[in-house]
């Protein structure tokens, strides 16, 4: 095996003991391609896991090599992480916005996420506070919907007309 002081000293663990010390350091590691200016924003962020969220919650999906976002921990839910996804990719677009400009890991006075990712900022309060009133079944932008139902072989695009209404 692999002993010695190199190897001790450059890999340590953190106990991450509550919500708040697993959404820092989620969201640190998650800014880190921006830190080292690889990226410019959280969706453009190569082999991190907000970028896989973002690209497969476009698709209305969720990672399998990922564990999901189960929600409010003060309420009954499944195994997974104890916030939505959504106030998690709010979470990391404003802390990278809220470092200096002068410092690494700064993501640039662009336009907002929602907007870069097609949502209209009115339709998203609805999304994110009504989603198993407006949807029911699939659930995605008209591109992903059809694909979907060709998979299945269904005929019936259900939900395509609030998709496309909310999601663009």
């Amino acid at each position: 095996g692999c002993t010695g002081r190199f190897w001790e000293g450059r890999f340590k663990s953190q106990a991450l003991l509550d919500e708040a010390a697993l959404a820092a350091c989620l969201a640190y590691v998650d800014l880190n391609p921006i830190r080292a200016k690889v990226a410019t924003t959280p969706e453009n962020s190569d082999y991190t896991s907000i970028k896989k969220r973002i690209d497969y919650a476009k698709l209305g999906q969720q990672p399998k090599s990922l564990l999901c976002f189960a929600g409010d921990p003060q309420k009954d839910m499944p195994k997974g992480l104890p916030f939505e996804l959504t106030y998690y990719i709010e979470l990391v677009e404003l802390t990278g916005r809220c470092i200096r400009a002068d410092k690494p890991g700064y993501i640039d006075d662009m336009q907002p996420i929602l907007t870069r990712l097609n949502i209209e900022p009115e339709n998203w309060f609805k999304l994110s506070t009504q989603f198993s009133r407006v949807f029911h079944g699939a659930v995605g932008k008209k591109r992903a919907i059809t694909v979907h139902c060709k998979t299945l072989k269904k005929r019936r695009r259900t939900n395509l007309t609030n998709c496309e209404r909310l999601l663009g």
